[in-house]
């Protein structure tokens, strides 16, 4: 019996010191490792966007531990190196860099005892270099690779800022956490010569970022995203997600558990996407319209298509188009062919005189043959007031919006990819709206709040349905 209690410990003993060969990865995390770009090749950036607790550090130093050593396992499908790397790692502070990546991948900093019981072996582990100021932290290590040489890894900090990134010839590197731009673009700087790898894992807590953009909003050849929540991780059960539920803030939620980008300071409509989201819905014809314009050339102009289901009192978002640097005569005809009908809500900028024709801008379009308003958008007028008096006020029709929304009045037919791209990023920052990226926002607003002007196709002209999906009305 104690011989097998002898044999047992040492077996803990073995696997507390050789994690690296027990890594057997959850379907997300392989699914990262090999991640694609857009042509089928093995992305050269990365960015795994999940939830909270379901691994993703420990994919990120798994994956850095198999590049610094060489120890590839059996099913390992993606980047390989056959030759020593040197290594950048990085995450917020020194501190979360310490107690995160560090101690992943070489084991409990704050005892050296325990050296060795991170993703690789102590005797791996070479000469280390500490980093003046911050306790237990190193600067650099050598790690053992199976060609017989050694490999280098670097720990920094974003709050370090991009100089201390600046000059390093590296074969790739690990953001644990999203990094600033500038830091960001530093570290691809220095594996141009190499054609390195990078890699990020992070939860969206600062939302839609530059960097977090470029994945989510703008993938590019050579990059891949893959996402993932709870659901994703089978340790997280039902029962540990609904004890864990209750502590976090609603608004953060769909952040916290699925990996979906809390924006800024906080959403102006923190619902799930799952409630806006439509598909398959049939537009009746005694459902009356509006669309809503916002005018732009350097920015994007706009345009959001509406239908009101009066009986359910239910808004519908059934098209959108937006485009920048496009001329007068391009954004008009893309209303018109929408249904030169229906009526045009646009905002007091169109009272604004064209340079080139020294004629208003509303005034412009309606000669094009675009149904445009009487007036400029004005939210609903209360009763003791007239049409048109109701103010522009921007929170108005935010809270409208987002009542309808929480009610599941608001629904947004889900292959508009646009509307939502800018629904993800339309924050607050300090209490303000950033004016951002917002222009099918405020012509969405400009749409609803004017919705008492909506009307159905006149009975002369061809009846004509839509459908969630179609994109052609």
């Amino acid at each position: 019996m104690t011989a097998l209690l002898d044999d047992l410990q040492k077996i803990i003993e073995y696997g507390n010191t050789h994690k690296i060969e027990f890594y057997v990865p959850y379907d997300y995390q392989k699914k990262f490792h090999s991640a694609v770009d857009s042509d089928g090749n093995l992305a050269r950036q990365r960015a795994l966007m999940a939830a909270n607790q379901i691994g993703k550090t420990f994919c990120g130093g798994a994956e850095t531990s198999f590049h610094l050593t060489g120890l590839y396992p059996d099913w390992w499908e993606g980047h390989r190196f056959n030759r020593t790397v040197e290594w950048m790692v990085a995450s917020t502070t020194n501190e979360t860099t310490r107690d995160r990546c560090q101690k992943e991948i070489f084991g409990e900093p704050t005892d050296d005892r325990q050296l060795g019981t991170g993703a690789i072996p102590k005797g791996l582990i070479g000469e280390r270099t500490r980093k003046p100021g911050v306790p237990n932290s190193y600067d650099s290590v050598l790690v053992r690779h199976v060609s017989g040489g050694w490999s280098k890894v670097y720990f920094r900090a974003y709050e370090q800022g991009a100089k201390k990134f600046m000059g390093y010839r590296i074969d790739g590197g690990w953001g644990d956490e999203e990094p600033p731009a500038d830091v960001w673009s530093q570290m691809l700087r220095g594996t141009f010569a190499t054609d390195g790898i990078l890699y990020i894992t992070f939860t969206p807590e600062e939302g839609v970022t530059e960097v977090v953009h470029q994945f989510v909003n703008d993938l590019k050849m050579g990059q891949a995203l893959i996402q993932a929540g709870w659901d994703d991780a089978p340790h997280m059960t039902r029962e540990k997600q609904e004890q864990k539920m209750y502590a976090i803030p609603s608004h953060e939620r769909e952040m916290r558990t699925r990996g979906i980008p809390l924006m800024g300071s906080g959403l102006v409509y923190p619902v799930s996407e799952d409630i806006l989201r439509c598909e398959g819905v049939k537009l009746l014809g005694h459902w009356p319209r509006i669309f809503g314009v916002d005018f732009g050339y350097d920015h994007p102009a706009t345009l959001v298509c509406m239908a009101w289901d009066r009986d359910a009192d239910v808004i519908y978002v059934y098209d959108v188009w937006r485009q920048s640097r496009a001329l007068i005569e391009v954004h008009a005809q893309s209303i018109k062919s929408r249904g030169d009908w229906v009526p045009v809500s646009w905002p007091h900028d169109g009272l604004q005189h064209d340079p080139k024709s020294g004629k208003p801008m509303a005034d412009i379009y309606r000669n094009m043959g675009v149904n445009m308003h009487m007036s400029p958008f004005s939210n609903p007028p209360s009763p003791e007031q007239k049409e048109g008096q109701g103010g522009n006020g921007v929170e108005v029709g935010i809270q409208e919006i987002l009542s309808r929304m929480e009610t599941g009045r608001f629904k947004v037919f889900s292959h508009l990819k646009e509307w939502f791209d800018e629904w993800r990023m339309y924050h607050r920052k300090d209490g303000k709206i950033v004016k951002l990226n917002d222009d099918l926002m405020d012509a969405t607003r400009y749409a609803v709040m004017m919705k008492r002007h909506a009307r159905t196709q006149p009975v002369k002209q061809k009846q004509q349905s839509s459908y969630a999906g179609l994109s052609n009305w």
